[in-house]
């Protein structure tokens, strides 16, 4: 029976006529399965009778049946207590954004729920597509009417600026999945085919299905039961322990067999590829998979991964704050001829990097690390935002860097980690078009460590390196070269004073081109 077929039966039912299936519960151990139902009308016990008898209809016969129904009806209070306790839980950045007082609803046929954003917010939200539906959902399956979801216009009160606290950006992305082929039933045939790739498997699930190759197997006994004076009870259970890998991730679970099933469970063995549906839930603070069926299934042939979408980026920034940039240096400097109207229209990102070392991929051996980020916007052809921070490179710095930059490991001690500070600046470069001084090097740098943290960083980049060399004639093409011929003063090795400086000659490039180079 499916849940619509059993949804249609038992609204036939008048006490459940708008009734709503909460959830489903499977407790193998127990060898019970749970069935939720919420309504918000009267019912008979005939009526709870008849429930109870198309519960037991749909639940294997090995299973007992059991149904706990919940009479609810929907007002603005729960409404509000039920979206708070879903963001809370499972998006905690727009958590940060939505209170109670922000939540509306109208409450009639059907319900009508808006989220009051500010003009900050609301770009976040409407890029989180899937937000509004899953609380659409939720709701849904907590009232027994129809919902539908949207956003409204919030005005705050002038807030005093505060330093920002650095919070790791909430996930939205959804999980990859894969076809499982060759697939051989053990436990249950009747099981989901499409499987979650590993690495994506960092939530909760009723029921998820995982695939891969057994790369570790081994039996284990349970710790036996013991009474008040340490008497033993009952004797340690056997059960497998499985490691899985399908080239993603890893997945390491426990699994107790089943008697009919056991001796072909017993039959498999490091190498062999299976299937695996369970729930993922949280247990001592971290999440573990609980596999309920195990069954033989595979990878499609010669399974090449897709790359994830990139995760969003934060609303606000997190741990470094841009500072607006008053250069009146650019008034005398900029102001004699005009620039060409694509390069106006144009926002720029000109950065520099401080790092340890000059391994900027993982190809070329141990990858250095980042130690400053230094960066200027241009818009409308001026030069407007500043972006700096050191970055803590967790490790001791070289001798020769520290006299090349004048940045000790004292400075940096107390400074921010990549992994804090990366996701602000592909924030601050989001939309824009990068320009640096040998820009490759530094780009290779970014990329890296964003697609580390799991976000997409692929821009048009400009090289003032390469725009130079075209057009001028000079004994070589370094930045204190160039600086040099339009005479700017810089402290040269620091992150911030390079970036601000090459942004500067890439304005006294282009007015000389008057027109962007084609890349």
């Amino acid at each position: 029976m499916t849940q619509e077929e059993f949804l249609e039966r038992l609204r036939e039912l008048e006490g459940f006529h708008r009734a709503v299936l909460n959830k489903i519960v499977i407790d193998s151990s127990a060898k019970q399965c749970v069935f939720y139902v919420v309504t918000d009308h009267a019912y008979t016990s005939e009526e709870e009778s008849a429930l109870n008898r198309l519960v037991r209809e749909a639940v294997p016969v090995s299973m007992r049946a059991v149904v706990k129904i919940s009479k609810v009806a929907a007002d603005l209070q729960l409404i509000r207590k039920k979206i708070l306790q879903y963001l809370a839980r499972n998006h905690r950045a727009a958590a940060a954004c939505i209170g109670e007082d922000d939540i509306e609803a109208d409450i009639g046929e059907e319900i009508e729920f808006r989220l009051g954003v500010d003009a900050a917010e609301r770009g976040f939200f409407e890029k989180n597509e899937s937000l509004i539906p899953a609380l659409e959902r939720m709701l849904e399956n907590n009232f027994c009417k129809k919902c539908h979801g949207g956003l409204m216009d919030k005005e705050k009160p002038e807030e005093q600026e505060e330093e920002p606290e650095y919070e790791e950006p909430v996930d939205y992305r959804p999980a990859r999945t894969f076809p499982v082929v060759d697939f051989e039933a053990i436990d249950e045939a009747d099981v989901p085919k499409i499987a979650t790739y590993l690495a994506d498997c960092d939530f909760e699930s009723e029921s998820l299905t995982v695939c891969g190759e057994i790369t570790y197997l081994q039996e284990r006994v349970s710790k036996p039961k013991t009474d008040e004076k340490g008497e033993i009870k009952r004797e340690g259970k056997p059960y497998l322990r499985f490691t899985i890998s399908d080239s993603t991730g890893k997945l390491a679970f426990s699994y107790y067999p089943r008697k009919k099933t056991e001796e072909k469970i017993r039959e498999l063995k490091e190498g062999d590829r299976i299937v695996c549906t369970g729930r993922m839930e949280w247990f001592n603070d971290r999440l573990s998979f609980v596999a309920r069926y195990i069954n033989r299934g595979s990878m499609p042939e010669n399974f090449i991964p897709k790359k994830r979408e990139s995760k969003a980026l934060p609303i606000r920034y997190m741990c470094v704050q841009p500072e607006k940039l008053v250069d009146y240096d650019q008034l005398s400097l900029f102001g004699q001829q005009e620039l060409p109207a694509e390069f106006i229209e144009t926002t720029f990102v000109v950065f520099d990097l401080e790092t340890t070392g000059l391994v900027n991929s993982p190809a070329g051996g141990k990858m250095d690390a980042i130690t400053e980020i230094g960066a200027v916007k241009i818009e409308h052809g001026e030069i407007r935002e500043k972006f700096s921070t050191l970055v803590n490179p967790e490790r001791k710095l070289d001798e020769e860097i520290v006299k090349l930059t004048g940045i000790t490991d004292e400075m940096l001690k107390d400074a921010p980690r990549i992994g804090e500070v990366i996701g602000d600046f592909c924030k601050f470069c989001d939309g824009c078009v990068l320009v640096g001084h040998n820009v490759q090097f530094d780009y290779k740098f970014v990329r890296y460590y964003a697609e580390q943290e799991e976000y997409s960083f692929e821009h048009k980049a400009y090289d003032t390196m390469t725009i130079a060399q075209g057009m001028l004639f000079l004994p070589n093409y370094k930045l204190n070269t160039l600086a040099d011929y339009y005479g700017i003063s810089f402290n040269h090795h620091r992150a911030w004073s390079d970036a601000h400086t090459t942004a500067k000659i890439f304005i006294e490039l282009i007015k000389a081109k008057k027109c962007l180079p084609n890349n």
